[in-house]
């Protein structure tokens, strides 16, 4: 009798835990780090990554037919996760600042990906300005070589310099056998030119904030009108 307490006990531990949590988001996070950190080769911060995955049944759509568009932009998670320690780059910008957050990101959708259907996420970056890092990853069937989507993210730095933190990992290189061996790629350190899909959704993100700005400012004068009668 005991025991079939105990046992219903911690099955109802578990259950209330994966209601209250996202379990299996948690655990694939925790071992992305830790493969990334301990099992996979460290790169050079414009080098490219890539993390393989497959569409399982919980990532499919409401029809059972492809992967849920949600789903892409959740993935880019363990990739960025991936690329930030392989790099460094997150322990970087939490020594000079204290962290990063998304900004903004755009996908745009190719070819749907199907059920058990395997692929993998290339992450790189390409572009920086002073405050944020732009990155670009691409959903690729290794089967056929197809880019399924492609996403541009915009990452956000709190508290310093993109600049600074570029030039810093640029200038220090790669890791190899346990010594720094600064300018192993013969990477200059120079901000690259701005891709112009980025310069235009750059623009596209102006103009919706001024839009914002504009629809925000009557309510506030309205309301500060209000407090002053």
């Amino acid at each position: 009798m005991l025991t079939c307490w105990v046992l219903a006990g911690v099955l109802g531990a578990v259950v209330l835990l994966h209601l209250l949590v996202e379990v299996h988001y948690f655990l694939r996070i925790f071992f992305t780090v830790f493969l990334a950190r301990f099992c996979k080769k460290k790169i050079h911060i414009l080098d490219e990554t890539s993390v393989y995955s497959i569409c399982t049944t919980t990532d499919v759509d409401t029809l059972l037919y492809h992967m849920n568009n949600a789903r892409y932009l959740r993935e880019l998670d363990f990739a960025r996760a991936d690329f930030y320690e392989r790099t460094g780059l997150y322990r970087e910008i939490c020594s000079q600042g204290s962290g990063v957050v998304q900004g903004a990101a755009t996908i745009r959708y190719r070819r749907f990906l199907k059920p058990l259907s395997v692929y993998k996420i290339t992450s790189k970056i390409i572009y920086w300005d002073e405050k944020t890092i732009f990155m670009e990853h691409r959903f690729v069937t290794p089967s056929d070589g197809f880019i399924r989507a492609i996403a541009i993210c915009r990452q956000r730095l709190l508290d310093c310099s993109a600049e600074a933190v570029m030039g810093t990992l640029i200038d220090r290189g790669v890791k190899q056998n346990g010594n720094v061996e600064a300018g192993v790629t013969q990477v200059p350190h120079v901000r690259p030119q701005i891709p112009p899909e980025v310069a235009r959704w750059l623009e596209s993100n102006e103009i919706s904030s001024a839009l914002l700005r504009q629809s925000n400012t009557p309510a506030t004068t309205a309301a500060s009108a209000t407090s002053n009668c």
